[in-house]
């Protein structure tokens, strides 16, 4: 799973040649099957002991750079996930790609 983080002023002052060619690369991962979004307004949801849900506005961890979107890629090593993600929008505009190994998938 990967979590990209980025803002507009980054992504500007990207050269538009090198943001097309991340955003090709991102729809050639969807056309493998990667799974994608942008990131809308987080909330934070808790139901501690089962008491009751309270769900609050906001993201529970912070950041230098807000989170722009997430992917679902399939990879055959953390090298092969570090390929893919390095040519992504986040990657290439100034921004930053987590990449977090699933243990289990379904």
């Amino acid at each position: 799973m990967t979590i990209g983080y980025g803002d507009q002023e980054g992504y500007d002052r990207t050269s538009p040649s090198v943001r097309d060619q991340a955003h090709a690369h991102d729809a050639r991962l969807q056309e493998a099957g990667t799974v994608m979004g942008i990131a809308g307004s987080p909330a934070q949801v808790r139901n501690h002991d089962g008491a009751g849900v309270t769900v609050r506005e906001g993201s529970f961890m912070s950041s230098a750079l807000p989170v722009a979107g997430f992917a679902i890629i399939e990879a055959a090593s953390m090298d092969e996930a570090v390929q893919l993600v390095s040519k992504t929008p986040c990657a290439v505009a100034h921004g930053v790609v987590e990449v977090w190994p699933l243990q289990e998938t379904p």
